[in-house]
């Protein structure tokens, strides 16, 4: 078949690797002028490693992407390093990464609400029941069985941060598979995020695979049996296409979508996000912490703080100190049009919260990076809105991270959902 995928993100270039190997005609076409998709990074000229747009990282138990990685032959070139995530309590930074750090940690208190903690933790590693937990929002859920203050101190935080107007509507399925699958340790690829896509898209290429960049597609239709691609005003037939944006986005491409299709990819909701990317003259933390997760009820003007360099050596970047300031926001927000200056001065008085020492003169660069798809919200009951991989559209398939569900949005499961998409694709043959 000549098939053409759309977006040459994690999921895209998966597709294509298994259509090309199964012996398809493969072309990409990607609107950036980068691969990687939200895994894209950036890179000075004395670093060695990129720096992710959007900090990104792998867990232990990501098996999809580390699969892939070890089919290539890279597997010797995946770091695990050990990161250390605070959380913020009562005007301090408490250690909350381990099994002993939480039962130090002082939000939970020392009696019936730790114990609480800990068997909702244990009961939502073990159990695969999450049908039944997507009847439920994390609020009404958690309440009941974890108590208020567990539910108060250690999740509202994380809905509230990543949700905003949707936290008391977020189902208890989406709380489950973070806590279902995911480690404490977190992993990378050497030279970063970016490198490993830069690699893939060569070893795609020399497999055949065609790379149309900052090829923005106008138009899907379907066409004598073919779905037709118009790219810069010209139209191009293809057998079968896969699209790997976001839902707003393919219901733009192909307004000939059933009207029922249509109406499910408008109703899905979504947040964006924005992150903010310094580089400092020296340290932030000098504890060496990683990771500080902010309750938005605390007043900063973030959600999470991130030193990238006490994760990865500041030695892979030119000895710069690198921290991202990171939110994730509703669409028409102030940070979507804010001019960069005026973020960083909103953001210098939470840094200063972090470290007191924190001057803006430690500021040597800064970038800012924003998307209006990064989040997906899964309401209660989400599974019956998840769209099917194949469209109405014949020959026309959609493989975002707003079908992945349960599961949580990221590189492990673009990878998993793309190459689910490739073999439906080639059982259709």
């Amino acid at each position: 078949m000549k098939i053409a995928v759309i977006g040459a993100g994690f999921g895209g270039m998966a597709a294509a690797y298994d259509l090309v190997k199964a012996g398809h005609t493969v072309t990409i076409y990607e609107a950036a002028n980068q691969v990687g998709g939200l895994a894209a990074g950036f890179k000075q000229p004395n670093w060695d490693w990129w720096v992710e747009k959007f900090y990104h990282h792998w867990f232990a138990s990501d098996k999809y992407i580390l699969g892939l990685i070890r089919e290539l032959g890279w597997s010797d070139r995946v770091v695990f390093p050990r990161p250390y995530t605070v959380v913020f309590h009562e005007g301090r930074f408490y250690p909350f990464d381990s099994i002993l750090a939480a039962l130090l940690y002082p939000g939970l208190g020392w009696g019936i609400d730790k114990i609480r903690f800990g068997l909702v933790g244990l009961y939502l590693r073990i159990s695969n029941k999450w049908k039944i937990l997507e009847k439920s929002t994390v609020n009404d859920w958690m309440r009941k069985w974890a108590g208020d203050r567990v539910y108060e101190s250690m999740w509202l935080p994380l809905i509230e941060g990543k949700f905003g107007p949707y936290a008391k509507d977020v189902n208890m399925a989406w709380l489950w598979a973070r806590l279902h699958a995911r480690t404490t340790r977190l992993g990378t690829f050497e030279g970063g995020f970016q490198n490993f896509a830069n690699e893939f898209a060569a070893r795609l290429k020399e497999m055949g695979v065609q790379f149309e960049m900052e090829s923005q597609v106008e138009s899907l239709v379907s066409k004598d049996g073919k779905v037709n691609i118009r790219v810069r005003g010209v139209e191009v037939d293809y057998d079968n296409a896969l699209v790997t944006t976001s839902p707003s986005l393919l219901a733009k491409l192909a307004p000939g979508l059933s009207e029922d299709y249509l109406h499910g990819l408008l109703e899905l909701k979504s947040m964006g996000a924005v992150v903010m990317t310094l580089v400092l003259n020296r340290k932030l933390s000098e504890e060496g912490y990683y990771w500080f997760n902010i309750p938005k009820s605390a007043g900063f003007p973030f959600l999470a703080l991130v030193e990238h360099t006490n994760f990865l050596p500041p030695e892979h970047f030119g000895g710069d100190h690198i921290i991202y300031c990171g939110d994730y926001l509703e669409i028409g927000h102030e940070y979507f049009t804010l001019p960069d200056k005026e973020l960083l001065e909103r953001f210098v008085p939470g840094i200063q919260r972090v470290n007191p020492h924190f001057m803006p003169n430690w500021v040597k660069e800064m970038w800012v990076h924003k998307t209006n798809y990064a989040q997906p919200v899964p309401l209660v009951n989400h599974s019956k809105n998840i769209p099917e991989i194949r469209t109405p559209i014949e020959g026309l398939y959609f493989a975002s991270m707003s079908q992945v569900y349960p599961w949580d949005r990221g590189t492990n499961f673009a990878v998993e959902i793309g190459r689910r998409a490739a073999r439906l694709m080639m059982a259709e043959e």
